[in-house]
């Protein structure tokens, strides 16, 4: 109960903590069942709370969600139908992340500029072809690879 109130556990990493108590199978069985019947453990509830929270918070691609909830301990099935319930909008997520970090880039070459956004996409979970589409698109609002003189000219009658 003392780990259950400082985080919420998946079944998997309750199973584990009751191990380390020293329960056999019969009573760690035999806990996980009560606890579920409670609503204490529920990996469904859990998977949609990591899930959104990577999402809104980490801004993490589906790739680092699954990852994320795998480490957890929580089931295929499960994650898969967490990760259902997310919007298809892996594109409009990574171009959002990746135009905040494009403006922190303008010291930078565009080449290097570029290979840095991917790699952090990446590292959020965003496959390859999304996170350089979204890269590129990011860099190009942010003026890279264009003169950025700053000067503007207008026309005067």
């Amino acid at each position: 109960m003392r780990k259950l109130r400082a985080r919420s556990l998946s079944i998997s990493e309750s199973r584990q903590v009751l191990r380390g108590v020293g329960l056999d199978s019969g009573m760690i069985d035999d806990v996980i069942e009560d606890f579920c019947r409670r609503g204490y453990l529920d990996d469904s509830a859990l998977a949609g709370v990591l899930v959104t929270s990577g999402v809104e918070r980490k801004g993490q691609g589906r790739v680092a969600l699954s990852r994320a909830l795998a480490q957890r301990g929580i089931p295929r099935d499960v994650i898969d139908a967490a990760l259902d319930e997310l919007p298809d909008d892996d594109d409009e997520r990574a171009l959002e992340f990746a135009r905040g970090k494009a403006r922190s880039m303008g010291r930078l070459d565009p080449d290097t500029a570029l290979r840095r956004l991917v790699g952090q996409l990446s590292r959020r979970g965003y496959n390859g072809a999304v996170a350089m589409k979204a890269a590129k698109s990011a860099l190009r609002e942010a003026s890279f690879g264009g003169p950025t003189s700053g000067v503007r000219f207008v026309d005067s009658d």
